[in-house]
């Protein structure tokens, strides 16, 4: 009997480590986690480590080998950027880079594939063109600085035996937790629907099983390095909404104008970054390489979502 295969998520505990645990779980593979929680409440099956994301312990026996580790660790960004919170989204992505690049380091059985997060926003705000991970340019500021500082953590971990990829998500569509499709479509389904700003700054995105499709397309790859994972047809912030409200049949949404979206991101303790920056980025490497997208377009991929909608 051949043994399954062996997949470790590290930051398991959100939406997206949850769902890559029913993926690989539904495809047989053994799942491990790194676990912050106590008591997480995951499925049946999963084997969990507990970690403090900073310090080295039992779990890293955890890493002797396995397939491959996804680290999607790190400290949300929905919230103001004061610089209490600065430090703690920028030394929850790095702290926990650099302590896992250690680990395997030291492994004996190291993992083959080493796939860790980073994130789309590390472009410059974009409107005139489409940013690749050839011809892309590196943009400016905090949340630049954050990503620039969390890949450079897992380029200089010395892993000879584990070959290394940085995943340049964008925004991923799904349900579960308080994921970003679920706020902008009660927004939409509110009558609130209309352009954030101007509407006219780009928003790149990727359906969740896509999202789980291509790190288990990543792992079974020769790619290294940064993989911009995204879908291949980045859309307006303005087509978005407009998307959203067709699909859910609401025919006003009211715009949010800069001055609006300021107020409501001090009430919501939150940053117009979030919705304002353009980020215009395409799956160029993924697309090379093979990836084949069950939802490459934003009207199907909504549509698909409310079919998928969890009941309740």
């Amino acid at each position: 009997m051949i043994p399954p295969r062996i997949i470790l998520l590290a930051g398991a505990d959100g939406f997206l480590g949850r769902t890559c645990i029913d993926h690989f779980q539904e495809r047989g593979w053994q799942v491990r986690v790194f676990s912050r929680r106590e008591r997480p409440d995951f499925p049946p099956g999963v084997e969990v480590h507990r970690w403090d994301g900073r310090t080295a312990g039992p779990w890293v026996a955890a890493l002797e080998g396995v397939e491959a580790v996804v680290n999607l660790s790190g400290r949300s960004v929905n919230c103001r950027y004061h610089a209490r919170n600065r430090r703690k989204i920028r030394e929850s992505r790095v702290a926990s880079t650099s302590v896992l690049g250690a680990a395997i380091a030291a492994a004996r059985q190291p993992p083959r594939t080493w796939i860790n997060a980073s994130s789309a926003t590390i472009y410059r705000h974009a409107e005139d063109r489409a940013m690749d991970e050839a011809n892309g340019e590196i943009g400016t500021g905090f949340s630049v600085e954050v990503c620039r500082a969390w890949e450079a953590a897992q380029k200089a971990a010395a892993t000879p035996r584990t070959r290394k990829v940085r995943l340049r998500t964008s925004m991923v569509l799904g349900w579960g937790g308080n994921s970003v499709y679920q706020v902008v479509r009660r927004l939409a389904r509110w009558g609130l629907g209309g352009q954030s700003g101007p509407g006219s700054q780009f928003v790149s995105w990727i359906h969740v099983a896509d999202f789980c499709r291509a790190v288990e397309f990543l792992i079974g790859s020769e790619l290294e390095g940064a993989v911009n994972v995204t879908a291949p047809y980045p859309v307006t912030n303005d087509y978005l909404m407009r998307t959203l409200r067709r699909m859910l049949g609401r025919s006003i949404g009211l715009p949010a104008p800069r001055w609006l979206l300021e107020i409501g991101a001090v009430v919501l303790r939150t940053e117009t970054e979030l919705v304002l920056k353009s980020r215009r980025v395409i799956p160029a490497r993924l697309l090379q390489a093979g990836f084949d997208f069950r939802h490459p377009t934003l009207p199907e991929s909504v549509a698909a979502l409310e079919v998928e909608r969890p009941p309740g």
